[in-house]
């Protein structure tokens, strides 16, 4: 039986929870400091010319007005040796996230995660506001791929990989 979504937000969210995607960390060296969020909602191909890509954040994020002052923005797409990282990147405790995490910074300041899938250089292109969340489409500069990374998936609230 289908139900109008503001009847029951955790099901609703439960319900979101059944579409698998990727996993990407956002991070730049803001004020000579690391930042870093996780971002469930990344979506790659939004345009080939200019290459683009997207992603949501939560309005109440305390890290995004940080990032979204970087002159570069790295996104590492995750990988399955990133997944018990994961969780300590998104911590709270902001100056425990990069502890024993492996990572380059490129001249422009965008932090990249070592054993990643996907690195992207990025800037900030548009900002559209979404309900709770804020769209964020960057522009992509520079990237590498590694396809001997399998990537960490999303699905039902954990951390999961593809099978073969």
């Amino acid at each position: 039986m289908i139900r109008a979504c503001s009847d029951d937000l955790t099901a609703l969210r439960s319900a979101f929870s059944g579409f698998p995607c990727g996993v990407a960390a956002v991070a730049a060296e803001v004020d000579g400091e690391q930042h870093v969020l996780i971002a469930s909602s990344f979506t790659v191909g939004v345009s080939q010319d200019p290459p683009m890509v997207m992603f949501a954040v939560q309005k109440s994020s305390s890290t995004w007005p940080l990032l979204g002052r970087a002159d570069a923005i790295g996104v590492s797409v995750l990988g399955v040796t990133h997944a018990e990282q994961a969780r300590q990147l998104a911590a709270k405790d902001k100056k425990r996230r990069f502890e024993g995490v492996r990572y380059a910074m490129t001249e422009a300041g965008a932090v990249l995660l070592e054993d990643a899938p996907i690195w992207m250089e990025c800037s900030v292109e548009h900002l559209y506001p979404a309900g709770d969340h804020d769209i964020v489409v960057l522009r992509v500069h520079a990237f590498h791929s590694d396809f001997e990374h399998s990537p960490l998936v999303w699905h039902r609230s954990a951390f999961t990989q593809l099978a073969s």
